[in-house]
């Protein structure tokens, strides 16, 4: 939340133009860089009319919350307006989507989506918007959790005529969503004298709304089953629902049209691909749709087969590897949702390929090909070794060769970290990943990061957080030999030595040895935790706690990292891979590692000089101390 105050004084600070500059440092406090242009605007023009409003309704004491930052999700609602129920007087909450368009089409025949003329891709229709921000924050608040009654939702498009936005009232219309235009302001001031009482001020409920207890995050793994074979788990926001939405129109437009369409989804870590893949999964396998999940990783999928398909075997068939169709026939899929799709690779071909099948086809071809509808879902920094090719200009040029249409449609909220924008921007920062140079980390009440002076520091600090109900994992760079897996009864060799402290890797093969989970599991198997994790392992996956050694092959000199590849031990670094290649890919691994925390990040350097700047740039005295360190 950016700031909170009652109608009356919001109003005079609009007036006066102190309320903007104060939502400027606070929001540049927050995220570490200035608010772009549009949403400046957007506050000088929407925040006023709605001050009016309340005002001129006679709710000057109701109390408004704006730029309300969703519990584990760094999404944010305009406003939240708190106050007492004029019936029952109960606390009451009215979620406000503030917009400034003057007309929008519904597209086509989908009503949740719409199109404005300043975006050229579809956006969620404002009415859906707030519905779904409502139903996420009884879902996730504990002061409404159990009281969904409390909270309704408006969309509130001060600049329209009925006349410019017309189809958006072709949606279904509730309590959660409401549309009012600046034609029918009369209404609008109604409407909130319904829910809000002219007669108490709105300060308690606004403090019972924030102090209210931040639900556990429904984590992808531990809601699979219910998410493909029963119904819906996550509640999908903005871009996510129209990325969701955009697929299944595709699918209905590919049977009425019998042509092909492609749709790529991109974000970072925790933007919810794997969810929205889950979600699709989920629709067309209750539809009948002819549909089947494939990711390049074998920890994932096998993981989705034990945990989504777990006692139903037709379930756990939909989850496939990207290497599975060489042999395929041409659009023999309705859908193909292909997540994690950053990690396809030039050809399905490896050292087991029979040689009638060596055909030499680009895998990204294959994928097209097998489905009327291919869905790739990626992250372009997520790509951590060489090979790996899934990126959104080659499956556009793909697309086209084929005369295929692609959409794009780009993710922005996470909720990995905590939903913490500020603490991802902090990592690909302090990574390089984005121009500017590391910054010092400013905590945010979202994320948890902390510097260890050891690994037997950093293990004894997450086994107090394990202790306290906490999930929590170690990951580290690869830097240490991967001994030959052990025979059953045998203990697990130590091959991560530092000084005197010393733990195996996660296993590699697919059975459990010595009570240690097989390599697909370790991030989701409790007993994962004696154990060191890899990229590979870790990669699409989170836990609350994230411990993170870095090893020597990235270590900080003076005013600049410095990635050495020969204190690297990954076998897919051949002689022939570029020292450029290997710098990134060996920075997109840490970035991979440094984002699996949900709670937060504890992380260790090898390196001297390298802890010596972490403590620096995370804040480590502050830090240690709030932590307990």
């Amino acid at each position: 939340m950016l700031f909170r105050a009652s109608a009356k004084t919001v109003a005079v600070m609009a007036f006066d133009g102190s309320l903007f500059l104060h939502l400027t440092d606070q929001f540049a406090h927050l995220h570490g860089h200035r608010p772009g242009a549009s949403e400046m605007r957007s506050w000088e023009r929407s925040i006023p009319v709605l001050a009016a409003a309340l005002n001129d309704a006679g709710l000057g004491d109701v109390e408004i919350m704006l730029e309300y930052a969703l519990p584990l999700n760094s999404k944010r609602a305009d406003a939240v307006l708190a106050g007492v129920h004029p019936s029952t007087g109960e606390p009451s909450y009215v979620l406000v989507e503030l917009k400034q368009w003057s007309e929008a089409l519904s597209h086509e025949d989908d009503p949740t989506l719409c199109h404005v003329g300043s975006y050229t891709h579809p956006v969620l229709n404002p009415v859906e918007q707030v519905r779904r921000y409502c139903d996420y924050l009884v879902d996730f608040n504990g002061a409404v959790a159990e009281r969904g009654h409390r909270v309704s939702g408006v969309a509130f498009l001060h600049n329209a005529t009925e006349f410019g936005v017309a189809g958006l009232r072709e949606i279904e219309i509730d309590g959660r969503g409401l549309l009012f235009t600046g034609q029918r302001r009369g209404e609008f001031l109604e409407y909130l004298r319904s829910r809000l009482s002219d007669r108490h001020a709105g300060a308690a409920a606004a403090d019972e709304l924030l102090s209210g207890v931040t639900a556990p995050s429904k984590q992808l793994m531990s809601v699979a089953a219910q998410e493909v074979r029963e119904r819906q788990q996550f509640v999908l926001l903005d871009e996510q629902q129209v990325a969701y939405r955009m697929v299944l129109n595709a699918v209905e437009q590919a049977k009425r049209a019998d042509r092909k369409e492609v749709v790529v989804v991109t974000g970072g870590p925790g933007t919810g691909k794997s969810v929205i893949a889950l979600q699709l999964l989920g629709e067309l396998y209750r539809r009948g749709t002819p549909a089947l999940h494939a990711t390049g990783s074998q920890s994932f999928t096998r993981t989705m087969r034990k945990v989504a398909g777990s006692r139903k075997r037709e379930v756990q068939e939909l989850f496939k590897y990207f290497n599975s169709f060489m042999t395929a026939e041409k659009n023999s899929l309705d859908v193909l949702v292909c997540d994690e799709a950053h990690r396809i690779r030039e050809t399905s071909a490896n050292r087991y390929t029979r040689a009638e099948h060596r055909t030499g086809r680009a895998q990204i071809d294959e994928l097209i090909d097998v489905a009327r509808v291919p869905v790739f879902l990626l992250d372009e920094h997520q790509v951590v070794r060489p090979g790996e090719m899934g990126t959104v200009a080659d499956i556009k040029a793909a697309a086209a060769k084929r005369d295929i249409p692609c959409h794009v449609v780009p993710l922005d909220s996470q909720f990995r970290c905590g939903g913490s924008d500020a603490y991802l921007r902090w990592v690909v920062r302090l990574l390089g990943l984005e121009p500017g140079g590391p910054v010092v980390w400013e905590p945010d009440d979202r994320m948890q990061l902390v510097v260890a002076d050891s690994p037997r520091e950093m293990e004894a600090f997450l086994e107090s957080r394990r202790a306290l109900g906490y999930g929590a994992r170690m990951s580290a760079g690869y830097c240490w030999r991967w001994s030959p897996e052990p025979k059953p009864g045998e203990p697990l060799p130590l091959d991560v030595v530092i000084g005197d402290w010393a733990r195996p890797w996660n296993l590699r093969g697919e059975r459990s040895v010595s009570g240690a989970p097989p390599a697909a599991l370790w991030a989701t198997d409790p007993a994962g935790f004696g154990q060191v994790g890899c990229v590979y392992t870790a990669q699409g996956f989170e836990y609350d706690w994230s411990g993170v050694v870095i090893g020597p092959d990235l270590v900080w000199r003076g005013d600049r990292w410095i990635t050495d590849r020969t204190a690297s031990q990954d076998p897919v670094f051949k002689k022939s891979t570029p020292d450029a290649d290997v710098d990134r890919l060996i920075r997109n691994t840490y970035k991979v590692l440094l984002t699996r925390g949900m709670v937060g990040t504890i992380v260790y350097s090898t390196d001297a000089e390298t802890r010596e700047k972490l403590r620096e740039l995370a804040g480590s005295r502050r830090q240690r101390q709030s932590s307990g360190v």
